[in-house]
């Protein structure tokens, strides 16, 4: 017979760290995201960076590598690496900047949006799996509360 402890409960930790609003922003966030892009490097082989530039595109017509660092707050670099792969496996194509003739363009293609759509759908499920604790007026005030913060912290420099 095997003596099983008990698990901890470290749910007391969302109110007595020192960032309390913080932490379990970033605990929820973590909790949609983490296993998703597990799923989705399993199924797809791509990695978050990857996906997020078919989720940005597959929203505007072109943007720039450095457009979707800004976007979704990544890390240039693996927003750069990101592009190299999927032009190669044809998700993107650069198209020219005519006001840049030094800089391209980045385009998705219908099998990048046929990707995303395949993808999304994944991260849809698995908002519904921790949002749906929440009734309709507090989904609502939820959704104008998290807006009112992502554009406030779009307008911060870093």
């Amino acid at each position: 017979m095997t003596n099983l402890k008990p698990a901890i409960d470290f749910t007391h930790i969302f109110d007595a760290v020192e960032f309390p609003d913080a932490y379990k922003t970033s605990y929820v966030a973590n909790a949609v995201v983490t296993p998703t892009y597990e799923d989705i490097r399993r199924d797809f082989n791509l990695v978050r960076s990857e996906y997020h530039l078919l989720l940005c595109l597959a929203h505007y017509e072109e943007l720039t590598a450095q457009d979707v660092a800004r976007m979704t707050r990544r890390p240039r670099n693996s927003i750069s690496r990101a592009v190299h792969r999927m032009l190669e496996h044809h998700f993107l194509e650069r198209v020219p900047d005519p006001t840049d003739g030094r800089q391209a363009k980045l385009k998705i293609t219908k099998a990048g949006l046929k990707l995303h759509a395949e993808i999304s759908a994944y991260l849809v499920k698995r908002e519904a799996e921790i949002f749906d604790i929440l009734d309709k007026s507090e989904r609502v005030q939820l959704q104008m509360l998290l807006g009112k913060l992502a554009q406030h912290a779009a307008e911060l420099e870093r």
